[in-house]
C-alpha cells in the first residue's frame, strides 16, 4: 500500500484511524475473495497490517484485556508461569456460563446427609455426579459400588450392608467425605484427593493444604488430578 506525501503529513492519530479503516476494508475484501492467489496476497497484507498495528495508538482504539497481547499478527492469551497445566486441573472452568442442574431423585437423602455430617449439598451432588452420574447400580472396574462409589472395605467399615441402596450409600459416602474434610482442616481439594486416591497415598506427599497440594499435583495419579477438577466443575452446577 503506497502512501502519498499528503497522507504522510497527517497527524499520527489520523494515520492510525486510516490504517484501522484500511484494515477493515481489507478484511471485507478477504472475506469476499474466498481463496486463490488473490486471497493469499490480501491475507499476507492483512497479517502484516496487524503486525504494524500493534502500536500504543492502536492499543487505545482496541484496548486489550489484562494478560492479552498481540503476537505474529494474532491475538494470544498469555498465561503467567504459575498458571500451568497441572494447576488448571483443579480449577473449576469459569470461561463459559454454567448450566445449572435441576432437582435430582436423591435430593432428600442428600439434604439429610448434608445436615447430619456438615457437608455442603452441592459438594455431595458434585461427588455423586462425578462418581456415578447418579446411577445407584454402577460398579467400577476396581469394584467400587453405587452412587458414591464405595469400595467393599470402606462400605463395611461404615456399616453399609447394601451399597446399592441409595440411602445407605449416600449416608456412608457423605460420612466418609466428611472424615476427609475434617482430617485436612476444611481443605476440600485435599479431601477429594484422599476420597479418590486414598488418604495413605496423599499422606506420602507430605502436604496439608490445597496450596501445597497444587505444588505436588504431578505426584498424584492423572485420574485423581482430573477427578478434583471434575468435582469442582460439577459443584458449580448445583450451587444455589
Amino acid at each position: 500500500m503506497q502512501i502519498d506525501s499528503a497522507t504522510a503529513k497527517q497527524p499520527s492519530s489520523l494515520q492510525d484511524t486510516s490504517r484501522i479503516q484500511n484494515r477493515d476494508e481489507l478484511i471485507q475484501e478477504i472475506l469476499q475473495s474466498g481463496s486463490g492467489s488473490g486471497f493469499d496476497v490480501m491475507l499476507k497484507q492483512y497479517v502484516q497490517s496487524s503486525i504494524d498495528g500493534t502500536s500504543s495508538s492502536d492499543a487505545s482504539v482496541h484496548p486489550k484485556a489484562p494478560g492479552v497481547t498481540y503476537s505474529d499478527g494474532l491475538l494470544w492469551q498469555q498465561l503467567s508461569p504459575s498458571a500451568n497445566a497441572e494447576a488448571s486441573d483443579i480449577r473449576p472452568e469459569s470461561r463459559h456460563a454454567v448450566q445449572k442442574s435441576g432437582p435430582t431423585a436423591y435430593d432428600d437423602l442428600i439434604r439429610e446427609a448434608s445436615r447430619k455430617y456438615g457437608v455442603d449439598e452441592a459438594l455431595i451432588k458434585a461427588v455423586i455426579d462425578t462418581e456415578s452420574s447418579f446411577n445407584p447400580n454402577v460398579v467400577s472396574s476396581a469394584g467400587a459400588k453405587g452412587l458414591m462409589q464405595l469400595m467393599d472395605g470402606t462400605a463395611a467399615g461404615l456399616g453399609v450392608t447394601d451399597p446399592f441402596d441409595p440411602a445407605q450409600n449416600i449416608d456412608a459416602g457423605t460420612r466418609y467425605l466428611s472424615y476427609q474434610i475434617k482430617r485436612f482442616d476444611g481443605q476440600v481439594n485435599m479431601a477429594l484427593a484422599a476420597y479418590n486416591a486414598g488418604p495413605n497415598r496423599l499422606a506420602k506427599l507430605g502436604v496439608s493444604t490445597d496450596a501445597q497440594l497444587m505444588d505436588k499435583l504431578d505426584m498424584l495419579p492423572l485420574e485423581t488430578r482430573k477427578y478434583i477438577r471434575k468435582v469442582a466443575d460439577a459443584r458449580l452446577k448445583y450451587e444455589a
